[in-house]
């Protein structure tokens, strides 16, 4: 693994390594990804083909997302910091017959190494995991080719958020585990859109993303009070 751990909680990636072994169980504690995977693998593909394209995956877990993205023809590298949910993504692609290049990496480590390579990022629900998610979308932007698009999801701060993921997804319902979010790490629309435009990247748009799990489907538009996704752009130059 490369050597840039500042930007990693050890206790994160613990939480995430515990629960590889159910990844691929659409109704065991990866659930709720399963059940929100094709709304974002839609809003992805609306927006960009992906047929041919070099994309990185960021924080891709067990690669939920990865495999559905190299599905649609794209050339996907998924990158984390989680040993036992790459294992697990590794040997899902001997039951899917995908091909995805998992490498055990943080995104600075791999922005560092492969700079402006990328034709799309996504990163989904994972800045909320990290303690500076403000590094990781700056490597995001590093890892992409002027144009490139990035892709992210993330929860808003407030208190919808707090009763819908915390109080609903982890304490009522528990189709999320305990502990899995911490409420002071959300992160609200203005500040990503800040971090964004520092970074290089011009935002196209906002809008939520929106969890049913009684009847497990998931949609996107309208309100960002809870989930929301972000599509940008990478311009030729950063601004303040």
């Amino acid at each position: 693994m490369n050597d840039i751990k500042a930007n990693v909680d050890p206790a994160e990636q613990q939480k995430f390594d515990a629960i590889a072994a159910s990844w691929w169980d659409p109704d065991g504690e990866s659930r709720p990804l399963h059940d929100l995977n094709p709304a974002r693998l839609a809003y992805v593909t609306e927006r960009v083909a992906l047929k041919g394209k070099n994309v990185i995956d960021v924080g891709c877990g067990g690669g939920i997302l990865s495999e559905s993205m190299a599905r649609q023809g794209a050339l996907v590298t998924g990158i984390d910091v989680a040993a036992k949910a790459l294992s697990v993504a590794k040997l899902h692609l001997h039951e899917s017959g995908c091909k995805v290049d998992y490498q055990q990496t943080t995104a600075e480590s791999w922005a560092q190494q492969h700079p402006s390579t990328a034709d799309i990022v996504t990163c989904m629900e994972m800045l909320e995991h990290v303690p500076d998610p403000t590094s990781v979308v700056a490597a995001c932007a590093g890892m992409l080719l002027t144009g490139g698009h990035l892709f992210l999801s993330t929860l808003n701060r407030n208190a919808a958020s707090f009763a819908v993921a915390i109080l609903g997804g982890e304490h009522i319902t528990r189709i999320i585990p305990k502990g899995t979010h911490q409420y002071d790490r959300f992160i609200k629309p203005s500040e990503l859109c800040r971090w964004l435009r520092v970074s290089g990247m011009k935002v196209e748009e906002i809008t939520g993303i929106h969890y049913n799990p009684l009847e497990r489907t998931a949609r996107t538009g309208g309100h960002v009070k809870v989930n929301y996704l972000i599509h940008a752009i990478k311009t030729d130059q950063s601004c303040d």
